[in-house]
C-alpha cells in the first residue's frame, strides 16, 4: 500500500505511530520503567510531529508530557534501585 494510494501523507503516517505508541507504552508503564521511558521517547515524537504539522501548542504540549514522563521514569528507577539493594544491618 502506497501513500498515494491512501490520501494519508507521511506526516500523518508519523503522527499516528506516534499517538499509537503513546497510547500503547502507557497502557504498559504499570510492567516495568522501561514502558515510562518509552512513553517519553513517544512524546517527543509526537511533539516533533505537532511542530512539523505547524501546531506548535500541541509540539509544546507534548515536549511537556516527555519531560514529565521522564521524571517519572528517573524517580522510579531510582526507587526500584533501592528497593532492591540489599539491606545493611
Amino acid at each position: 500500500m502506497n501513500v498515494a494510494s491512501t490520501g494519508i501523507s507521511l506526516l500523518s503516517w508519523f503522527g499516528l505511530v506516534a499517538v499509537a505508541l503513546m497510547l500503547v507504552t502507557y497502557a504498559l508503564e504499570h510492567i516495568s520503567h522501561w514502558f515510562v521511558i518509552a512513553f517519553a521517547a513517544a512524546c517527543v515524537l509526537g511533539s516533533i510531529y505537532g511542530f512539523l504539522q505547524g501546531a506548535w501548542p500541541f509540539g509544546l504540549l507534548e515536549g511537556a508530557w516527555a519531560v514529565v514522563a521522564y521524571v517519572r521514569w528517573h524517580r522510579r528507577r531510582r526507587r526500584e534501585r533501592l528497593e532492591s539493594a540489599p539491606q545493611q544491618s
